[in-house]
């Protein structure tokens, strides 16, 4: 094992226990957190031996750091292994990225070893969904300010992990109805949009609406597009000026009231 270095990305708490049994075989472990592009430059700087994710939780998060890892030239032929996560996870992973191990926290070791043993010769080289590392930080995109109050209705459950390191005072809120500076509105099904527009743009004032919905490319894609989503906000007295790609999932049109 000697001067093999794994590095563990996604970490959550119930991870330390497969990540324990890594060291205990010998393995060097590196599982700080990825936190924008400049960490994802170091990792093509200093290529470990294999990059294990952490699929328990924030799975969206997860796959987008493996599709970043294959779309680095310096670690694109570096062993890949997922741990943990759902059946339909998995089969996702293995139509974008073939070439990966999928392994449970306590086969990790054997999963490791096979890896390494067997590294990808001619791995596939996915397109790059990383929304998150693509230059722009997500907060910037969606225009998350110091001190904004973000409101988020429907927005995953791991999203404020897709969020990433927020400006200063920014506070998020799930539930409650006061003053915002933005809201964000994921909606699945069209039914939900036209059940929730009247509602949701008669409170815009002076404040941004984000319109979220999945892309077509999505596992999560269901019957509502840009052009519905368009649709109702313009049916509403709002108009859109911004369109942003928010994780590999989502897409968001941005708008405010229209000035009369």
């Amino acid at each position: 094992m000697s001067g093999q270095r794994i590095r563990v990305l996604n970490v959550h708490a119930d991870a330390e226990a497969w990540i324990e049994r890594l060291r205990g075989a010998g393995y060097e472990v590196d599982a700080r957190p990825i936190r924008g592009p400049s960490d994802l430059k170091t990792l093509g700087r200093q290529v470990p031996s294999l990059v294990a994710i952490d699929m328990a939780r924030a799975p969206s998060h997860g796959r987008d750091l493996g599709l970043a890892v294959r779309q680095l030239k310096a670690t694109r032929h570096v062993p890949l292994v997922f741990v943990e996560g759902s059946p339909t996870l998995v089969t996702r992973l293995r139509s974008l990225l073939p070439d990966a191990v999928h392994t449970s926290g306590g086969r990790i070791r054997g999963a490791v070893r096979r890896a390494l043993a067997r590294p990808p010769r001619d791995p596939v080289r996915p397109p790059s969904v990383l929304a998150g590392y693509s230059g722009t930080p997500l907060p910037k995109k969606l225009g998350i300010k110091p001190a904004s109050i973000v409101r988020l209705v429907g927005a995953p459950r791991d999203f404020e992990t897709t969020l990433g390191a927020l400006p200063k005072a920014v506070r998020l809120r799930r539930r409650g109805e006061g003053a915002r500076d933005i809201t964000i509105w994921f909606i699945r099904r069209r039914r939900v949009l036209e059940q929730g527009i009247e509602v949701m743009a008669a409170r815009v004032m002076t404040d941004r609406l984000w319109l979220a919905w999945p892309k077509k490319t999505s596992p999560l894609a269901a019957d509502v597009s840009e052009r519905e989503v368009r649709a109702a906000g313009l049916a509403h007295g709002l108009v859109d000026f911004k369109i942003c790609a928010i994780d590999a999932d989502w897409s968001g049109l941005c708008f405010v009231r229209r000035k009369r």
